[in-house]
């Protein structure tokens, strides 16, 4: 793995983490939308993509 999808590895753990505390509700629903669409970024290897989904999600739970 490279140093870059070593961080985006990262970052969805830790996305996936808060996802998991966050309370029920639209905005855990609207972060969960976002998380999906990361991880079927990340299975195409596209982590730009990856990325700007997580950043979505983390602002969803905001």
């Amino acid at each position: 793995m490279t140093p870059e999808q070593n961080k985006t590895a990262e970052k969805m753990t830790s996305v996936k983490a808060a996802w998991d505390k966050a309370p029920v509700g639209p905005k855990k629903d609207a972060a969960l939308k976002h998380y999906q669409a990361a991880e079927k970024a990340n299975t195409a290897k596209n982590d730009a993509e990856t990325n700007k989904e997580l950043d979505a999600a983390t602002h969803a739970l905001a």
